[in-house]
């Protein structure tokens, strides 16, 4: 078809969303009709944003975000990309000096209607990647048909949503929709654009007229509604009337040659159709609706991923940008940026590698029968000759450039709530910049900046902004450092209008948050556990608060259980206001007092208990000793290791416990000489119940293996035992056995058993003279002692040790001394 005259109609252009041969002939068509307006299917609230759209601060792919102003958390994003058509549209209606206008329905209605049918959210609470309207299919917003999700019709029965695109690829005997519209849009120029990229040829003489497959595939849409209709979709519906009454007054404005609408393909049937203003205008009538706001939020190419939960997203975006910037020798192009990212992994990959992965690709393309190749083609080119069929590498490159990591940016003036302008601030001062991508960083807390850091991300986790997520630092488990992980989503910005209720800074939002949660608290680990978290987001004004809250609750809590559960929280956020140069004196009396109640009421709670309430306490036991054990004062740990020596000699206590509670005064050095042995004999016994026996045992080894390894008669003593248990009750204690020695590492495991297969009097109990012989030898050691490579580390032991330290040999077992 040539060039024609300009249509006496509007010009409509169905589109595909995110797609980059739909986004070129937008400009293609736009530039030959040169309209005075220019319509996107989008909400009309983001006309008083749209002018940011040609600012230099904004980088797509970015997304219009509307929500409830009430209920922050209510809301919907509109996602754009380079290679959107919606936002071609609007670019070149900015560039051009012609009026853009939204003609969607409303936000404040979509919103409405979505929460009244509880279908805004997703199952963890977040609002839904795209907007009600268009989010359940790729082909221009039109409904699925072979997807799982139903729509209710005006008759109340359910209907199928289909999707078009679908059924046009199997129309055309394709079972891939995504590579049916690759031959027919992306690699044939249908659009007016040329193969994959290639400079458009409507802008050669005698180049057919680019709205000529608009024109193909409105009738396409057309045929598709009248012989499957719309599903009774009265959603569908209503928007559709909204746009015929918004196309009128622009064609009342300008003339129906001088508008253009760019909206889904799926509603161009409607839009063209003829209908009663009246009808139109019923549909509208009563329908809800909540005042709303709206602005730009940056957005990612992975959350243009259908895989993300993004009803109208696409598989590959980042092929779909590469498509859509190449100027030329799109597949050449590609092949080396996946050869650039292979070498910048340490992957050996020459040009010959990419000169054979090109051929490749077309020669599987020509085997296909297609046009040109496409991802399947390329991908397929990479597994085989760049990655030499290893799956590993293709899938960085899947992650890292199929879908990528890009996130977009939006200038400083878009509108935003202050508490969203705060945060802007502190990143850019702290130079902590939002990336998409997953990244660990770790912070230095003896520094001032990355002090300021982690107050600002615990801070945010305080408002349920999740940014960063506390990870294990890789120098160490010391107090002054912190790791964390680190990915910005865009959900994040929803989280964030949320939070604006609580204040508009951040500082102030986290107080008012902790002082309402603390408020709100009911058990006493949440509270210790606030005020741990206040201490850490340098939160000194809840803090009051906090500790009144607190107070009353260690006072009114008389279940030991909890009051040991909730003292870890505590003890550590006393230890934290010393790192961070907090005053923490208030806590660090509250956790005293708290440590005196568990001491004192423990040993009762302990006693008669069954399995399953030794095995709750069994947690709390352990983390009330660590927590005990940081606090200062020998008269309290002096307290407290009286009451392991009561839990371990008491027989009323269950096995587990009084085997943990030895256990742990075994490790502080608490037990006089050979007085672990004596209890472990008292407990494994021959008068002992073997299932208690090995209560015992599981309350004593748990924690690490290596107590057995080095100490002969404890080893010896549960060999004994176990040999002696009768067969009928074996596999009564074996479960617990099998569990405790599971637990421990696979070197310990292995070292156990070759000492016991070894046998001898070390694993039998015979008693053994010091000597090289009676040493232990595990799996992988010499047979004795190497006296000439142990004095080798005499001298640094002397160093280490200092001038004051006793004189460093070897005993009579040859043991270093």
């Amino acid at each position: 078809m040539t060039a024609s005259a300009a249509p006496t109609g509007p010009l409509l252009l169905g589109v595909r969303h995110h797609g980059p041969g739909s986004a070129r002939a937008v400009r293609a068509a736009l530039d030959a009709h040169e309209p005075a307006a220019v319509l996107i299917e989008g909400p009309p609230e983001a006309d008083a944003v749209a002018r940011l759209a040609a600012e230099p601060g904004m980088r797509p792919p970015v997304a219009l975000l509307a929500h409830a102003v009430e209920e922050p958390g209510t809301a919907a994003f509109w996602p754009l990309a380079d290679f959107s058509p919606e936002w071609v549209a609007l670019r070149w209606a900015l560039e051009h000096g012609a009026e853009v206008r939204f003609i969607d329905l409303p936000a404040a209605h979509t919103l409405a209607l979505r929460d009244r049918a509880g279908a805004g959210e997703q199952p963890d609470g977040r609002a839904a990647d795209g907007p009600e309207p268009d989010a359940a299919a790729p082909g221009g917003g039109a409904p699925e048909e072979e997807a799982s999700g139903r729509e209710d019709g005006e008759d109340g029965h359910a209907a199928v949503r289909l999707d078009p695109l679908a059924v046009l690829a199997r129309t055309a005997g394709y079972d891939d929709a995504e590579r049916w519209w690759e031959d027919v849009v992306e690699h044939r120029g249908v659009h007016g654009a040329g193969p994959s990229g290639s400079p458009d040829p409507a802008a050669r003489p005698g180049a057919p007229d680019p709205r000529a497959a608009f024109a193909a595939v409105a009738e396409a849409m057309a045929a598709l509604r009248a012989t499957h209709g719309t599903g009774g979709d009265r959603r569908d519906e209503v928007r559709e009337a909204h746009m015929r009454l918004r196309l009128r007054e622009a064609r009342r404005a300008h003339g129906d040659g001088r508008v253009a609408v760019v909206c889904g393909a799926w509603h161009v049937p409607a839009l063209a159709e003829a209908r009663p203003v009246t009808a139109d205008r019923r549909l509208l009538t009563g329908l809800p609706k909540v005042r709303t706001e709206i602005t730009w939020v940056p957005w990612t190419h992975r959350r243009l991923t259908r895989a993300s939960g993004y009803g109208a997203g696409i598989a590959s975006p980042g092929w779909y940008a590469h498509l859509f910037s190449a100027p030329d020798r799109p597949v050449v192009r590609w092949l080396t940026k996946v050869a650039g990212l292979l070498r910048d992994e340490d992957i050996g990959v020459s040009p010959g590698h990419v000169i054979e992965a090109a051929r490749l690709a077309e020669a599987l393309a020509a085997m296909r029968g297609r046009p040109l190749a496409g991802l399947g083609e390329t991908t397929d080119a990479v597994r085989a000759v760049l990655c030499d069929g290893s799956p590993v590498p293709l899938a960085l490159v899947e992650d890292r450039l199929v879908v990528g990591d890009v996130l977009g940016e939006v200038p400083d003036d878009a509108p935003a709530v202050p508490l969203q302008r705060d945060v802007t601030r502190l990143q850019r001062s702290l130079r902590l910049r939002p990336e998409a991508h997953e990244r660990e960083i770790e912070l230095d807390l003896r520094e001032d900046n990355a002090a300021a850091r982690s107050r600002l991300l615990h801070r945010l986790r305080l408002l349920g902004v999740e940014w960063g997520v506390p990870a294990a630092g890789r120098g160490g488990t010391g107090t002054f450092k912190e790791g964390w992980r680190l990915c910005w989503e865009p959900e994040l910005s929803v989280r964030v209008a949320e939070a604006g209720m609580w204040g508009t800074t951040v500082e102030t939002a986290a107080t008012a948050r902790a002082e309402a949660l603390a408020v709100g608290a009911t058990a006493l680990p949440e509270v210790t556990a606030l005020a741990e978290q206040c201490l850490l987001a340098g939160l000194g004004a809840a803090l009051p608060t906090v500790m009144r809250v607190l107070a009353d609750r260690a006072a009114l809590d008389t279940d030991v259980g909890r009051l040991a559960q909730a003292l870890p929280a505590l003890v550590r956020a006393a230890r934290y206001g010393d790192v961070r140069g907090t005053d923490a004196g208030a806590l660090r009396g509250v956790a005293e007092g708290l440590a005196e109640r568990v001491c004192v009421g423990l040993p009762p709670a302990c006693t008669g208990l069954d399995a399953d309430g030794a095995a709750a306490l069994h947690g709390h036991l352990d983390a009330a000793h660590r927590a005990i054990t940081l606090l200062d004062g020998e008269g309290l740990r002096g307290r407290w290791r009286a009451v392991l020596r009561a839990l371990a000699g008491r027989e009323r206590v269950a096995g587990l416990l009084r085997g943990r509670a030895a256990r742990l005064l075994l490790d502080d050095g608490a037990l006089p000489p050979g007085e672990a042995d004596r209890l472990m004999g008292l407990a494994l016994s021959p008068g002992t119940l073997p299932a208690d026996a090995a209560a015992w045992l599981e309350g004593f080894l748990a924690g690490g293996g290596l107590l057995l390894v080095h100490d002969e008669r404890l080893r010896a003593l549960v060999d004994g035992w176990l040999t002696g248990v009768p067969e009928r009750e074996f596999t009564d204690v074996l479960p617990l056995l099998r569990r405790t020695f599971a637990a421990y590492e696979s070197g310990v495991r292995r070292t156990l058993g070759e000492l016991v297969r070894r046998g001898g009097p070390q694993g039998r109990g015979g008693a053994a003279e010091p000597s090289d012989a009676a040493l232990p030898v595990p799996h992988g050691f010499g047979p004795g002692l190497d006296r000439e490579r142990a004095d080798a580390v005499l001298p640094t032991l002397r160093l280490l040790l200092g001038p004051g330290a006793p004189a460093v040999h070897h005993d009579t077992a040859g043991v270093t001394r």
